[in-house]
């Protein structure tokens, strides 16, 4: 049984960094690409960012370009989420998800971690 379980969240001043890390138990984590959800009060959940299988390729949303770097160790079964230069917008909760596919879809992610909080005071 896949699970993945995400780490590393908190409460943070602005201007503060934080990593969330999320690690994958029960599957073949190089097998997936994982990208980082965010949901924050009141909106829907969006994603912010996304790396391939391997790592080769990354995208991010419009807001956090520059801030955010998502890695993934296929060693580690771990994708973390850097997390730099934070504001107050960027309190959420936030999920790690797989894909086997390119993942422009949520429907196209089979696993999800529970989710972790991640508040940003100014």
């Amino acid at each position: 049984q896949v699970q993945l379980v995400e780490s590393g969240g908190g409460s943070v001043q602005a201007g503060d960094s934080l990593t969330l890390t999320c690690t994958m138990s029960g599957g073949a984590f190089s097998n997936y690409g994982i990208s980082w959800f965010r949901r924050a009060p009141g909106k829907a959940r969006v994603l912010v960012a996304a790396i391939d299988w391997n790592g080769d390729r990354k995208r991010y949303a419009d807001s956090v370009k520059g801030r955010f770097t998502i890695a993934k160790d296929n060693i580690r079964n771990t994708a973390y989420l850097q997390m730099g230069s934070l504001k107050p917008e960027d309190t959420a909760v936030y999920h790690c998800a797989a894909t086997d596919g390119v993942g422009l879809r949520e429907s196209e992610y089979e696993y999800w971690g529970q989710g972790i909080q991640v508040t940003v005071s100014s």
